[in-house]
């Protein structure tokens, strides 16, 4: 029987980190700089464990290296997709990732990272850096040797419910007061541009990669083209963000009774609020928020019952 896989989220410690995830979703949180959530994950540096069924107690990884037909025998090296909730409690450094071609050859065989942002919750006058005004490597370069990081760095308003889609190449970072759910590619490479002359406990600043921030930025930045559509179906209230060559993310709004068919190989489901349950295989499961799961392939009908937010993804 195709058993939804329920997932025990891993958390990390960052120096931006906050206590957010604690007070948003009652998670149990290893300190009071606990910057991320990683909620499905099957990378290395944080494996998500499953909590029920005939498979408790494995590893994301596991499933996907020996059990893949819960796939749908999806073609990958590892699981393609990484679910994050982020607490920004500070700033981000400054930051930019790899495409797939350059993290093979760079990041011993590590898949690139193009990802993408739900803001869950922000402060009143929160922003984030969306992409910079340089035209040329060259002018690139030297505002960064000057330091003109007003100048280079370009900011945008943001709100919660607003979505951001973010190819590999584009300079970015979340700032303070941002609570996020980011899908992205299954990858930990970051090359950091600028980290505000910051240091750890220890009083040394974090690395930088200029070289290899350089070596993968786009310049000048390009509007990401997302075209978000909306529909409806029974009870539920569907926004489509992203369909594009690694993942499609939609949020299922659900108010009542609705019922979603299975035409994925499988699918990542994150529950930001709500409460209600799930019925599938003719099995039932309470639904909270903060819980995470994936869908395995060849699963049946999946039938909604409660108010519920969802966020959902497939490769």
């Amino acid at each position: 029987m195709k058993q939804p896989l329920f997932l025990k989220p891993v958390f990390q410690e960052r120096i931006w980190g906050g206590t957010a995830l604690k007070e948003n979703f009652g998670y149990d949180i290893p300190s009071e700089h606990t910057g991320e959530c990683w909620a499905i994950s099957g990378h290395l540096n944080g494996p998500s464990i499953v909590k029920n069924g005939p498979y408790a107690g494995k590893s994301l990884i596991e499933l996907w290296d020996n059990h893949r037909g819960l796939f749908g025998n999806y073609d990958s090296k590892v699981f393609p997709l990484l679910t994050k909730i982020l607490d920004a409690n500070a700033d981000l450094s400054v930051q930019v990732h790899p495409d797939d071609n350059y993290a093979e050859k760079h990041e011993n065989g590590e898949l690139g990272k193009t990802e993408c942002w739900y803001i869950i919750d922000c402060k009143e006058d929160a922003e984030i850096i969306f992409g910079h005004h340089a035209q040329t490597k060259e002018e690139f370069e030297e505002m960064v040797a000057n330091g003109n990081w007003d100048q280079l760095l370009r900011r945008i308003p943001i709100k919660p419910g607003d979505f951001f889609y973010l190819p590999s190449g584009m300079i970015h970072a979340l700032c303070e007061g941002t609570l996020v759910l980011e899908t992205q590619q299954n990858s930990d490479t970051t090359y950091r541009v600028y980290d505000y002359d910051r240091t750890n406990q220890d009083g040394n600043k974090r690395d930088l990669h200029l070289e290899k921030a350089l070596d993968v930025s786009t310049i000048p930045h390009q509007e990401s083209d997302v075209t978000m559509q909306h529909t409806v179906n029974q009870d539920a209230e569907v926004t489509t963000f992203v369909e594009e060559k690694y993942f499609s993310v939609h949020k299922w709004e659900i108010n009542g009774k609705a019922t979603f068919s299975m035409e994925q190989p499988f699918m990542l489901i994150s529950v930001i609020d709500g409460t209600g349950s799930l019925k599938t295989n003719g099995e039932s499961y309470a639904l909270e928020k903060g819980e995470h799961f994936v869908v395995p392939h060849g699963s049946a009908d999946l039938h909604f019952d409660g108010n519920l937010e969802l966020i959902v993804s497939h490769p």
